[in-house]
């Protein structure tokens, strides 16, 4: 089995470590990528392509693992090359998956979303996927992965993801700005601590990780939270519309900012500055 990788940040780098591991050969480019993530790849055993159009010609899935942003341009660039089944992971709303794949000229494609924490899951992740070939995308459970079909049409498995997002989005925006005026007051550890009173066991520990990760990934979930209002733009869906807002900002306050948090406070005085 050959897997290749449009893009390889997190979901990618996760994956292809727990993929690799199963005796899977994996695929991608340096095309574009950062010194850090050029390093990354080299440190692994993956196989380095010229450029994507090589990964895509190659490889018998495709998995597609960019900012959403991105999402449309690098279908449309490959597209026409790609023999493979290609999956669409991005957090994207189903108008623009649906777009996305479109691209696709050889049809064979399925719509992805991550459900839980790839970072603390690995490779057992759960992934829901729906479309035509949702089922050979599947196929990669014999490798160690955890792949859901929940339909057979494009657009199912993203709109499940675009509202887990409003949703989990919308939680850490209200938790951030509450635990951030906590913590203007010195009152941020009292505060928690009336927390885990309520919430459930380990609160603490993900309320932290919650904080720090929506810092790091801000722009990434401001761009997000766009393709959560594209999905829901029939309504008057004021309190994503306001989650938006909120990473917008954020990530325009830590747009020059070095990202490595030692912690949420080391992060709130960054901001404060």
């Amino acid at each position: 089995m050959k897997v290749g990788f449009i893009g390889f940040g997190e979901v990618a780098s996760t994956l292809s470590k727990g993929l690799i591991g199963n005796g899977v050969e994996v695929y991608t480019s340096l095309e574009g990528r950062s010194i850090k993530t050029r390093i990354l790849i080299e440190e692994m055993s993956i196989n380095i392509c010229k450029n994507y159009k090589e990964v895509v010609i190659i490889s018998d899935i495709i998995i597609s693992a960019v900012v959403p942003a991105k999402a449309v341009e690098v279908a449309r660039e490959i597209g026409k090359y790609s023999k493979a089944v290609y999956v669409d992971i991005n957090n994207v709303s189903p108008k623009t998956v649906k777009k996305a794949l479109s691209y696709i000229k050889n049809h064979k494609t399925a719509d992805a979303a991550i459900i839980g924490s790839i970072k603390k899951n690995g490779i057992n992740v759960q992934i829901i996927t729906s479309g035509k070939s949702a089922t050979q995308f599947a196929k990669l459970n014999n490798y160690g992965m955890n792949i859901k079909i929940i339909g057979s049409e494009i657009g199912q498995a993203s709109t499940l993801k675009m509202l887990r997002s409003s949703y989990t989005k919308g939680v850490s925006a209200l938790l951030f700005e509450s635990l951030y005026t906590a913590y203007k007051m010195d009152l941020d550890n009292e505060f928690l601590k009336c927390l885990e009173l309520t919430e459930c066991p380990g609160f603490r520990e993900s309320a932290i990780s919650r904080i720090i990760s929506s810092g790091f990934h801000a722009d990434r979930r401001a761009q997000e939270m766009e393709e959560v209002l594209e999905m829901m733009s029939y309504g008057n869906p004021f309190i994503s519309r306001a989650t938006a807002e909120f990473f917008k900002t954020l990530s325009k306050k830590l747009d020059k900012i070095d990202k490595k948090f030692e912690d949420y406070k080391n992060l709130f005085e960054k901001i404060s500055d």
